[in-house]
């Protein structure tokens, strides 16, 4: 096989940002080289495994990504595995499973990277019929209604591809470790005031079966995760005290077409 991603350090242009791309991996050996080979040139692709047994760690090293292993089962689990992982400045996620395009992230590197956002969420607009289930419109509609009741974003979508600055996202102190992790995210950035905005992004149909809306169980499970991240604020527990908001440039105009939801009460 032919490696098709380079690590980040030393190679971007000068000025330009360092990325690492977190990608949580369980069982995603098909998929590996359509995604890898979409990771844009100078970034670094960070797959987490968790748990595979069809080889995915030996396809991604082989392939030139940095492998991390996650015993403990769980999308949060592996997506926080690889955030402290990470060491460039700015950290995106993307799922492994060829249903998005990890190049469709340097618009939100660029937002970024411009101080014009906190956080960047890619907003999922399927290509093909089936692409995304009913059941998982459907429970990804309640969740951002129930979203918006509690900090006031008006999203569209919580979908996995995203980006922000590595070193604030860690001060957010996520717990969640199921499938609440993209949540608790959004919500606590929400009560730091960052700025959330959404890009349109194409969902392709997946390779292989998905671990989470294949059924309505492994939904139904998500919203329970997702709905008691909202009952508990965000907090899982409790982690003191919301971070502050990114230290930054003053930012620009939003990008024509692309929305920035700011919470209630809260300056955009």
């Amino acid at each position: 096989m032919r490696a098709v991603t380079i690590p980040s350090a030393g190679i971007n242009p000068p000025g330009a940002p360092s990325v690492d791309v977190v990608l949580p991996c369980l069982d995603e050996a098909g998929a590996l080289p359509w995604v890898l080979e979409r990771v844009p040139p100078g970034w670094r692709a960070l797959v987490v495994d968790n748990g595979s047994t069809d080889g995915s760690a030996d396809v991604a090293r082989a392939l030139g990504a940095t492998v991390v292993h996650e015993d403990r089962r769980g999308f949060g689990a592996a997506c926080h595995a690889g955030l402290t992982a990470a060491t460039a400045d700015i950290v995106c996620f993307c799922d492994c499973d060829a249903t998005l395009d990890p190049g469709d992230l340097v618009p939100f590197v660029r937002r970024i990277a411009a101080g014009e956002s906190d956080l960047v969420l890619g907003r999922r607009r399927p290509r093909a019929r089936g692409a995304w289930p009913l059941r998982a419109r459907a429970g990804n509609l309640a969740v951002t209604r129930l979203l918006h009741r509690r900090t006031g974003l008006r999203l569209r979508d919580l979908g996995p591809l995203r980006a922000a600055r590595r070193e604030p996202l860690l001060a957010l102190g996520l717990t969640d470790r199921r499938s609440g992790y993209p949540l608790q995210m959004v919500v606590r950035a929400a009560d730091a005031g960052w700025r959330v905005a959404e890009y349109d992004v194409p969902y392709h149909p997946r390779t292989g079966a998905s671990k989470v809306t294949g059924t309505w169980r492994g939904t139904w499970q998500a919203v329970r995760d997702m709905s008691r991240v909202l009952a508990d604020g965000g907090s899982d527990g409790g982690a003191g005290e919301a971070p502050a908001r990114p230290a930054r440039e003053p930012a620009s105009a939003d990008a024509p077409g692309h929305g920035t939801a700011a919470p209630k009460g809260r300056r955009p």
